[in-house]
């Protein structure tokens, strides 16, 4: 099979997904001519067209409230926000219009549209270049969350989503884009083309949304993440020896809740690990329905690694980043 980097897998999806169905469009800012910034669109409107992938003004606003139409007329439009970061001017249009669509036409609309964006940090991309905004999306009823750890996972998952019938959040760990990072930011990172993950199916092929994936079997505890940390968390049990069950959530919304007991029920503990920050980050939520499923299993409590309730800080990145050292201590804690 060949091999690709992530950025190479998603532009393949897009690439797949274009030529399979003349109502798939691809837009946003920079993505047409130039390719996109992170090159994830590149020599797709030359092979498709001006009408088919193209730019669009600097409004993100604009460019999901046009998306919402079109989905509504029966496009699939996938569009990219260039960063997660800029997402918050166009959050009126996803919250009360894309994911209410279905519910408020009684199912006569519906909104089969994806937004792509590039998310988290360790770039030093700085407090407007790194933030991770899940769980402002899995909160609202009406939309599905997606994001993948590897390029094998970005492809099936992003062509799931351009053929899901319903309003799809999209989030790229741009980390991971051209390798596995697993959060020692002073030692060489394997590229895609070294990793078994990097192994990508030609042609069209599908990840279901809402299944995770064991990513290392265990039984001493199990740790809950997606995207970059899943690369964290397996640096984090070779550290420490401690045999960690590691599962790559995947999809966050809907969520593999059977997967996830299942783990939990076996080893008796649990760790969640996500960068964004603490207070009312995804990591809460996973707390809650592993305390409500699996109370009588549990051998010690939830514990928690994520970022800092700050901005994300350009100077001190490693700080903030939950890195493999501090992810290791909260797992010997737990082990305790």
């Amino acid at each position: 099979m060949p091999r690709m980097t992530m950025i190479e897998a998603i532009r393949d999806a897009l690439d797949v997904s274009m030529g399979r169905d003349e109502g798939v469009v691809v837009f946003g800012e920079d993505v047409g001519y130039f390719g996109g910034v992170f090159r994830c669109t590149a020599g797709l409107q030359q092979k498709y067209g001006r009408t088919r992938c193209f730019d669009a003004p600097i409004s993100e606003l604009g460019i999901v409230g046009t998306a919402i139409g079109m989905a509504a007329y029966g496009l699939k439009p996938c569009v990219e926000v260039q960063f997660a970061d800029y997402v918050y001017p166009a959050y009126d249009q996803i919250v009360s219009e894309a994911a209410r669509l279905r519910y408020r036409s009684n199912g006569q609309f519906t909104c089969p549209m994806v937004i792509r964006m590039p998310t988290g940090g360790g770039i030093f991309g700085g407090q407007t270049h790194s933030q991770s905004p899940e769980a402002l999306f899995t909160h609202v009823s009406g939309l599905k969350v997606v994001e993948p750890s590897n390029p094998v996972d970005a492809k099936g998952l992003l062509i799931a989503a351009i053929e899901d019938p319903d309003p799809v959040i999209f989030l790229e760990p741009k980390r991971l884009y051209n390798g596995p990072f697993d959060g020692h930011h002073d030692q060489p990172v394997t590229p895609w083309s070294k990793h078994a993950l990097g192994e990508v199916e030609a042609g069209h092929y599908t990840v279901p949304l809402g299944k995770a994936a064991v990513r290392r079997e265990g039984s001493a505890l199990t740790v809950l993440t997606y995207g970059t940390m899943v690369y964290v968390a397996e640096a984090a049990a070779r550290e420490t020896g401690i045999d960690a069950e590691i599962i790559d959530l995947r999809t966050l919304l809907p969520l593999d809740l059977d997967t996830i007991t299942a783990s939990v029920r076996k080893t008796g503990r649990c760790v969640v690990v996500h960068e964004a920050t603490l207070t009312s980050g995804f990591g809460a939520e996973l707390a809650a329905l592993v305390q409500q499923h699996c109370f009588y299993n549990l051998e010690a409590p939830i514990a928690r690694v994520t970022g800092w309730d700050t901005p994300y800080p350009h100077a001190q990145e490693w700080d903030y980043f939950p890195g493999p050292v501090r992810l290791g201590e909260a797992m010997r804690e737990v082990m305790e």
